[in-house]
């Protein structure tokens, strides 16, 4: 409940304090955990099994305590997808040798068996779309940041219009797509 006495700019910074609230969780977790050394988590078998023929497998590197990343997971795993987590002890070093420019970074990223990339937040629809069809010369995907609604991000009602970036392999990039509501990150076949 918000208060009713609170001046004006108070309110403001009380909501804004409220609506970043999960990014700046994830975000000390993150900082947090790049201060540790753990080695990395054995390959293993994926998480989670779906229909056999159809699940993707995808490898998901990410801090070991970061949430949202977590949820990001499930998230792919409801959707058909494989899993297996990791946990680099230098994350920054795997993202550059994956070729993700540091204004493309987010909180943690996947990598197919084909090598393509997934960086951040990105809705399991556009990764499907992508793997169908690998445009010519396309590293992988990446969601910037961690936009407020996107996939493990989600608080509540709040959304951030986004965009889905296309990561070419000479580094260059350009939009791939744009969501901007929560509907747009899902596709017809997907699960609720």
């Amino acid at each position: 409940m918000i208060p009713r006495s609170l001046p004006a700019r108070a309110l403001v910074r009380f909501l804004l304090g409220v609506a970043l609230l999960p990014a700046a969780a994830c975000a000390f977790e993150a900082a947090a955990a790049d201060n540790r050394t753990a080695p990395p988590a054995p390959a293993g078998p994926p998480t989670h099994t779906s229909a056999p023929g159809t699940a993707v497998v995808l490898d998901v590197y990410k801090s070991p305590s970061c949430g949202c990343c977590e949820v990001w997971i499930r998230h792919l795993e409801q959707q058909g997808f494989l899993t297996r987590t990791h946990h680099p002890a230098d994350l920054d070093a795997l993202k550059a040798k994956q070729g993700i420019p540091p204004e493309q970074q987010s909180c943690h990223t996947a990598v197919s068996a084909r090598g393509y990339v997934f960086e951040g937040h990105v809705p399991a629809r556009f990764i499907r779309q992508f793997l169908a069809n690998p445009p010519a010369h396309a590293r992988g995907l990446a969601v910037p940041g961690m936009p407020i609604g996107s996939p493990g991000m989600e608080s509540g009602d709040a959304f951030q219009p986004y965009q889905v970036m296309l990561l070419k392999d000479d580094g260059a990039t350009e939009v791939y797509a744009t969501v901007s509501t929560p509907a747009d990150q899902r596709a017809a076949e997907d699960v609720p």
